[in-house]
């Protein structure tokens, strides 16, 4: 292989630009040239495609977002789509496409290989929602940044002497705000994967003002409804003044922590690696500390478990 081109799809994840780096120069390391994709798929299928060196990566590993930009494509959904992409990357050379992002964007790496085109998939969401992988790129630099906004408001929430229900981003999986509450001591964690209902919020509310405590935190996945519809219901059955913080986007700049620099660039150079070893259709991940590759099918067919043991151990935390 000669020519090797990656692309970041979907939303962006801090810590997509160092596994683009680690791409680039991985594949300058075994004289491989790398080209950029611009605006993801959409770019891909109007051939916004250019050469990258060293220079082009550089001081780069410490920003967020990423300097490929990122897009969603109705588009390339299509088999005219699809096809489109695959006569651009043959025009340009290029033998084989690294995607950084999540499973919509995996979806469609699929869809390039069963053309012709060696693909493999780095995951890149803060949602941390991929099967066959513990971790996602973004994913702990977004928890930080939740942590460290939890902090704050409860500096406030102590001093007005109230309850305050945040919303956390996280699509349909629980991680974020399961990790976020349990690393910033939320009262009440309420996420997708675990039903809680309102009695339990409440009881769990008095057994915390009879025994003295005046504020208290609730942490609210957004794949569980609004934040403001729980404080609604709680100032209704309490009488209890109630503030709602939706946290947004927000959670998804900043730069990335050094967790997810390392993550990065781990998968970012495997991806390579893997196009290298005559590999395609599979998804690097990062599995007890080890870096792994698993068949995209195998991953796309698989449903994301939350570890309900940190749960748990979050409640009995909380008490």
């Amino acid at each position: 292989m000669e020519r090797i081109a990656v692309l970041t799809s979907g939303g962006d994840a801090p810590g997509m630009n160092a596994a683009v780096r680690a791409a680039v120069r991985r594949a300058a390391y075994h004289g491989v040239q790398m080209y950029g994709v611009y605006h993801g798929y959409e770019g891909l299928m109007s051939g916004h495609i250019e050469e990258m060196s060293l220079g082009s990566v550089g001081d780069i590993i410490q920003r967020g977002g990423t300097i490929l930009y990122s897009a969603r494509s109705e588009a390339f959904k299509t088999e005219e789509g699809q096809q489109r992409a695959v006569d651009q990357l043959h025009q340009q050379g290029i033998q084989g496409l690294i995607v950084i992002g999540g499973d919509g964007s995996f979806r469609g790496a699929q869809k390039l290989t069963e053309k012709g085109i060696p693909t493999i998939g780095v995951p890149g969401t803060i949602d941390n929602d991929i099967p066959c992988t513990d971790f996602t790129i973004g994913f702990d630099t977004a928890l930080n940044t939740i942590v460290d906004a939890i902090d704050k408001i409860r500096d406030t929430a102590t001093s007005h002497e109230r309850t305050y229900i945040i919303e956390v981003m996280g699509r349909d999986a629980g991680d974020l705000a399961l990790w976020a509450g349990l690393a910033a001591g939320a009262e009440s964690i309420i996420i997708p994967e675990e039903e809680q209902d309102m009695e339990d919020i409440l009881e769990r509310l008095h057994a915390g003002q009879r025994r003295g405590k005046k504020h208290s935190i609730i942490i609210v996945a957004e794949g569980v409804g609004s934040a403001t519809s729980y404080a609604e219901a709680i100032t209704k059955a309490t009488g209890w003044e109630t503030r709602v913080t939706v946290l947004g986007h927000i959670q998804r700049g900043g730069s990335p922590t050094a967790m997810d620099r390392m993550l990065a660039s781990r998968m970012g150079a495997a991806a390579v690696d893997l196009l290298l070893e005559g590999k395609r259709d599979r998804m690097v991940g990062i599995q007890n500390n080890q870096i792994v590759d698993v068949d995209f099918k195998e991953a796309l067919a698989k449903k994301h478990q939350l570890d309900l043991s940190i749960y748990q151990l979050a409640r009995t935390l909380s008490i």
